[in-house]
């Protein structure tokens, strides 16, 4: 028994990990492209090439999902097509056990998806995107439409780029009097971080009132904010990028302040839940070699697996934005294409048990 086990989970495996290995491989060559198209400054090539060897571990962490669910799909119809998993039924062996092998090397996708998406990914792209930005020219004295905004009382603040340092480019600061009107705006080419508070360096603040304008030049200045180099680590990359620590952080601090916060909680329900959406997508799929693709072409199970794959994520993609603009919970955006999938999978199980 402990043999059928193990070449199962071989079997299994192996497949997971070519379809990880080819799905990568593409994405990387039209993902390489594609910052090719935006290169501009000091991002050229090589830069690009670094940027996505940083974000590769990003990368597998999103695809995880992707390859346990294919991999399983066409590990186990290799089983299928040469009749071994007819045989193994002969002999006695129930769906169940059969279903638990394959499952066993999902449970280590998951551990591995788990450990990149929370220590591995996120320190790496925040890396990634600072050295992009920075490449792109972030000390300049204009508003990057790559950098940051944030809010604080009557200030809006915009960072071109963001270090892991403590090391802010580009800062601009535009603040606005009781009536709405702006009132003063301050340009520094960078910052540092000192003991809580942040070192303008050669700031140029234009003062602007109704009698005209006028402008003063420091060497240094002291800016006093409630952002710390923790808090603008998690602006520097998208939602999807950071760690469930960094969200969870991030999206009670901004419903403290009373900001939006429903893009950083739809992101943290989307990787917490991340092992639940794997298993299920691999229960759909043991269902589908048991059930309906029983007896079809490895072809058409690979057809199915990227159909059904699809609709997953366009059913996460859709709902997710929806919850944002209806406001309704983020969380209803994850579970509801997890339990519509889960239902499909344990109907399918049942009619083949």
């Amino acid at each position: 028994m402990r043999l059928l086990d193990r070449y199962i989970m071989r079997t299994v495996s192996g497949a997971m990990l070519l379809v990880l290995v080819i799905v990568l491989s593409l994405d990387f060559v039209f993902g390489f492209i594609g910052e090719l198209d935006g290169s501009r400054g000091d991002y050229q090539t090589w830069e690009v090439l670094q940027f996505m060897l940083l974000t590769l571990p990003r990368r597998i962490y999103d695809y995880l999902p992707l390859a346990a669910f294919m991999g399983c799909l066409i590990g186990l119809g290799s089983l299928t097509s040469s009749s071994e998993l007819t045989v193994m039924r002969a002999a006695g062996i129930s769906i169940r056990r059969i279903v638990w092998s394959a499952m066993k090397p999902t449970l280590v996708v998951v551990l591995v998806g788990l450990f990149i998406g929370e220590y591995v990914a996120p320190p790496l792209a925040r890396i990634a995107e600072s050295e992009k930005t920075m490449a792109k020219g972030a000390s300049s004295n204009l508003v990057s439409g790559a950098g940051a905004w944030y809010k604080e009382g009557r200030t809006f603040i915009h960072l071109n780029a963001i270090q892991p340092n403590g090391v802010l480019h580009g800062v601009s600061l535009f603040q606005f009097d009781g009536n709405h009107w702006l009132a003063k705006a301050t340009y520094a080419p960078r910052a540092l971080y000192q003991q809580g508070f942040w070192l303008l360096e050669k700031p140029v603040t234009t003062v602007l009132s109704e009698s005209g304008t006028r402008q003063i030049k420091r060497q240094q200045e002291r800016w006093r904010t409630g952002l710390t180099p923790d808090v603008l680590s998690v602006l520097i990359v998208p939602p999807d990028s950071l760690a469930l620590s960094g969200l969870f952080t991030y999206a009670s601090y901004l419903d403290d302040q009373d900001l939006q916060s429903s893009r950083y909680w739809l992101a943290f329900w989307k990787k917490l839940l991340m092992p639940l959406a794997t298993a299920v997508m691999v229960l759909v799929a043991i269902s589908f070699i048991f059930g309906p693709l029983r007896t079809a072409t490895m072809g058409f199970r690979i057809f199915t697996g990227l159909m059904v794959g699809l609709l997953f994520k366009y059913m996460q993609d859709l709902l997710g934005p929806m919850s944002l603009v209806f406001g309704f919970s983020p969380v209803l955006a994850i579970v509801v294409p997890i339990a519509v999938n889960a239902v499909v999978g344990a109907i399918l199980m049942r009619r083949a048990g």
